[in-house]
């Protein structure tokens, strides 16, 4: 079985209605939006560590919903399974995940990203100052970045998910633990786990405060201190 043959078989099995050619579009557009915005960022992070001798990103994850997640997400917000609809309703087709050293990079880092001339922002989603009630917390941004191609430039949107290394490694395993199937979270369980959330937290806080204080001693004790990027910490 070719792969356009095998793609068919799957749209059957999954009941999305699109064609072959706009498979491959999707994967096409969606990739390389992702492609442009990783760039954006890494290039963000080595200014940065140029100018403030340290990496704000640790590292950029990334992902792309397959044809039966989109179908399933389309399906649960009851949107008609039109190409179309897909296109203007599903915001998350490409998504992007960068974990930070510190809270503050989050947003020195989203702020920058953001005010490029060919970004636009769509939506965002502070999930650090309100976080989920199960304690989640991330900073949520959705991006319009322009796809440029041989006849014509698409705008296409890309979720964008900044956390600590702290809020990554909580979210990780509390999405394991929460969906395994084969065992039932009791409340208390649950209970602990956003309380852990919470202290996780505080410990973001608390070493950023730490990493403040070092970085303001040393530049006290220095005749001559090196330039810094002048950035607020305000949320993009």
């Amino acid at each position: 079985m070719d792969k356009e043959s095998q793609i068919s078989a799957q749209n059957d099995t999954i009941g999305f209605p699109i064609s072959f050619q706009e498979l491959r579009e999707v994967h096409i557009l969606y990739t390389c939006a992702i492609r442009e915005i990783c760039a954006k960022l890494e290039n963000l992070s080595q200014e940065f560590e140029l100018y403030n001798d340290r990496n704000p990103i640790q590292h950029i994850k990334h992902r792309l919903k397959t044809p039966e997640s989109i179908r399933n997400k389309m399906m649960r917000k009851q949107i008609p399974l039109e190409f179309g609809m897909m296109q203007r309703e599903i915001l998350d087709i490409a998504g992007v995940r960068v974990i930070c050293s510190y809270v503050e990079d989050i947003y020195k880092i989203s702020r920058l990203l953001i005010r490029q001339d060919d970004i636009s922002l769509i939506k965002k989603k502070d999930y650090i100052v309100s976080p989920k009630p199960n304690g989640y917390r991330s900073y949520h941004i959705t991006v319009g970045i322009p796809v440029y191609l041989s006849k014509e430039t698409k705008v296409v949107p890309v979720e964008i998910q900044m956390r600590t290394l702290a809020m990554d490694f909580w979210a990780s395993l509390e999405h394991q633990l929460r969906y395994k199937p084969e065992m039932e979270i009791s409340d208390s369980v649950r209970q602990r786990l956003t309380s852990l959330a919470g202290d996780m937290f505080k410990a973001d806080v608390e070493i950023q405060q730490i990493y403040q204080e070092i970085v303001y001693a040393a530049s006290s004790s220095s005749a001559h201190s090196r330039a810094v990027i002048p950035l607020d910490n305000t949320p993009a």
